[in-house]
């Protein structure tokens, strides 16, 4: 990351083969506002240490808040990670989160486990999520 020329051509070189880039932890150690403005990036992953308390801490509320509109206005997704409640999903849904990452859906699994997960997944009852947030 300190040779910025060099990291922007080899994350545009990938990106260019169609995969997507993103920075993992946003807000915590090494990531920087600066990453967003130099480098080719897709997605902001906010840390699961702001998403933990979201709904119990309004600095972090505010963060994750901000996280995301930043993200929508400079046309990058956004993934919150650790999200292990149907009420940390609610609110990140109602705030505009695209992805939910977490304890909530599932462990982390071995790849034999996570192909047998998905067609359950995807064969749970029809209706809303638990924490879907109704249409406008």
């Amino acid at each position: 990351m300190t040779d910025v020329t060099r990291t922007a051509a080899t994350l545009d070189e990938l990106r260019a083969l169609g995969l997507s880039v993103s920075v993992d932890d946003f807000g915590t150690g090494y990531s920087s506002l600066a990453y967003l403005k130099r480098f080719p990036i897709d997605t902001l992953k906010i840390d699961q240490s702001f998403v933990r308390d979201v709904t119990r801490n309004e600095a972090d509320a505010s963060i994750v808040a901000t996280v995301i509109a930043m993200a929508r206005t400079m046309g990058l997704r956004t993934v919150a990670e650790g999200v292990e409640t149907a009420e940390q999903a609610r609110l990140l849904a109602h705030l505009g989160c695209d992805t939910l990452q977490g304890y909530l859906f599932s462990r982390p699994l071995p790849y034999t486990e996570f192909q047998a997960w998905v067609p359950a997944w995807r064969a749970r009852p029809s209706g809303p999520l638990p924490w879907a947030v109704p249409a406008a």
